[in-house]
């Protein structure tokens, strides 16, 4: 039986869930593995919070380096969430030599190259399974079992809370900002929801994951990103007749000389694995040239499923002298700014001959071609609702349409990406 000794920077909900699993699981981990676990040391703000029976007082420190420092500690678990001083701790401790495992995707995907980096010149080990899906083993799947295949498209919904809200939506014909206040009451969102509901969460999880997939690093500044606060029921209710179905996707795709990197609400034909995946759970989908089809779903957030990666990522990083380290391209591609796809494009049309006439020469004029077509009933001013889903046509040229409508005639109310 071989001991391994870890520091847990922060001993919050995660830090937490990971003592917990550690001190009711560890003998049968260690069973299984050879690798018994001791946390010599959990750095917190206050001892007086976290000190009693559960975690005694001599693991509990307020000081950085009784972690980083101790020539003893071999693995360092990061569990303070954000950029800083988050990025600045795992750097020194990759810097000393002790492998670092965090959960933390907003400080990995804006400090990889650099914490990289310092992980190859030191031999030490970076590990962070849970900083994407949670208990989902996405990134293991993609940097061991699936490396022989050329990955083609990501397509995930990687972020519980705008799902959770985007299913309810769809159920009960609500609108965002009631549901946002009753997943705030159930602790579901965050008091400020913004970076779960402006797809930033997301876009964190798609640089790491468009890197790793493609091969290419895929940087947070360059993901277009559209978040939930535009969609209506109206929009929900709409791309339902019509066989679809709403989800904020993260979607990666590898196109030979540009990578296509985006966050944004997306309808889903019904028949689509990820269609079915409703409240906070998550998935991801692949599709590679070898394995063709491929979707891994579950628990995406919470201390104990995200305890059950980081625990899986400790006694990985035990068993490795060498570190497996992420390939990345010398010569890497760059990230469009423009893309195919199909549209849902919902407009209040001023009810007269010739306004239908004009939407689709200007569609027609951007040689963008229309595949359905609804009319519902007059909304308020006397406008009819039409809602057009377009054959597959240029992001930019679907924008210029957009533009060119004159609003006075007809009001574009929503433009929504379609894919699968």
């Amino acid at each position: 039986m071989k001991e391994v000794v870890l520091g847990l920077l922060g001993l919050g909900n995660i830090g937490g869930g990971v003592w917990d699993l550690i001190r009711e699981f560890g003998e049968e981990t260690a069973l299984r593995t050879g690798y018994s676990l001791r946390v010599k040391k959990a750095l917190v703000l206050d001892k007086k919070i976290h000190g009693g029976k559960e975690v005694p007082e001599e693991v509990l420190t307020t000081d950085k380096a009784d972690i980083l420092e101790d020539p003893e500690i071999q693995i360092v678990c990061e569990f303070l969430g954000g950029e800083q001083p988050a990025a600045s701790m795992m750097l020194r401790a990759l810097e000393n030599g002790k492998s670092v495992v965090t959960a933390n995707k907003m400080a990995l995907s804006l400090h990889f190259d650099e914490l990289r980096a310092m992980a190859g010149k030191t031999g030490a080990g970076l590990y962070y399974e849970a900083s994407v899906g949670g208990a989902i083993p996405i990134i293991t799947s993609i940097q061991s079992p699936l490396i022989a295949n050329h990955v083609e498209q990501i397509m995930g919904i990687v972020n519980g809370t705008t799902n959770y809200i985007l299913t309810r939506m769809a159920a009960e014909g609500a609108d965002y900002g009631t549901i946002l206040k009753d997943a705030q009451r159930l602790g579901l969102a965050e008091p400020n929801p913004a970076a779960d509901v402006e797809g930033m969460d997301a876009a964190y999880k798609l640089s790491i994951l468009g890197s790793l997939a493609f091969h290419n690093r895929v940087y947070v500044e360059n993901i277009y990103r559209e978040g939930i606060t535009k969609i209506s029921p109206e929009d929900i209710a709409f791309g339902r007749e019509m066989g679809y179905v709403l989800k904020l996707l993260a979607i990666g795709k590898d196109n030979g000389d540009s990578i296509e990197a985006r966050v944004h609400p997306a309808f889903l034909p019904a028949d689509h694995p990820l269609a079915r995946v409703d409240g906070s759970l998550n998935a991801v989908y692949l599709y590679g040239h070898s394995f063709k089809d491929m979707m891994l779903e579950g628990r995406g957030a919470g201390d104990a499923p995200t305890a059950s990666a980081i625990v899986g990522d400790i006694i990985q990083a035990a068993s490795h002298e060498v570190h497996p380290m992420p390939y990345l391209r010398q010569n890497p591609v760059p990230v469009a700014d423009d893309w195919q796809s199909k549209y849902f494009i919902r407009m209040a049309a001023k009810d007269a001959p010739g306004v239908l006439a004009e939407v689709m020469g200007l569609l027609a004029g951007e040689g963008i071609s229309v595949s359905a077509m609804m009319q519902k009933h007059a909304v308020p001013g006397g406008k009819a609702m039409i809602i057009v889903i377009t054959h597959t046509a240029p992001e930019s040229a679907v924008q210029r349409v957009v533009k060119a409508l004159n609003p006075e005639i007809c009001q574009v109310e929503n433009v929504i990406r379609v894919e699968g």
